[in-house]
């Protein structure tokens, strides 16, 4: 959609002017008629989902779990315990260092470390769509805002002073707390 197709509205209303001057330029066009439309997070996220995240999503919750610590606390152990004579006579198939069972054990550590990106490069999709949802709402609120305090009579240009204001002394606020 080019520059051309935004959606031009009405000058005469003061509330209008003032939101449509937000981006420096006093044009009638706030943006693409579609986009103050605020659409379900999970709704767009169930799009996201495929068969082969969920399955990540699921290693790496099994992964991150007591659960997997334990399985494989005993896995080792008895491992171990086999090879090395503890266990049965004749039993022993991976001598001490144990050369087979490190190469199972980094085989399932690529695995998972690729499990893992995965399931964070998802959860990425998702934080960057509750973002966008929460812009939208934001923009939103303002809109309204704007259009309530001016049909309040509302000095809005020493609301919005004030809230520069506010945002200046949270801002060192937490500079400072930062130090």
């Amino acid at each position: 959609m080019s520059n051309t197709d935004h959606q031009t509205f009405d000058h005469s209303c003061e509330a209008c002017r003032i939101v449509d001057r937000f981006d420096g330029i006093e044009d009638g066009q706030l943006g693409k008629p579609g986009h103050y439309k605020i659409l379900d997070e999970r709704t767009l996220f169930t799009t996201l989902r495929k068969a082969e995240g969920s399955i990540a999503d699921g290693v790496t919750a099994f992964a991150g779990s007591m659960k997997f610590v334990y399985i494989h606390g005993i896995w080792f152990g008895i491992w171990v315990a086999l090879n090395v004579g503890l266990i049965g006579a004749g039993a022993k198939f991976d001598k001490f260092p144990f050369g087979l069972l490190t190469m199972i054990v980094s085989l399932e550590a690529i695995f998972l470390a690729t499990f893992v990106m995965i399931s964070q490069n998802r959860q990425a999709a998702r934080s960057d769509i509750r973002s966008r949802l929460d812009f939208e709402a934001n923009l939103r609120s303002e809109i309204w805002s704007v259009h309530i305090g001016t049909a309040l009579k509302i000095d809005l240009q020493h609301v919005e002073e004030l809230v520069q204001r506010a945002i200046a002394a949270s801002q060192e606020q937490l500079e400072s707390e930062a130090s």
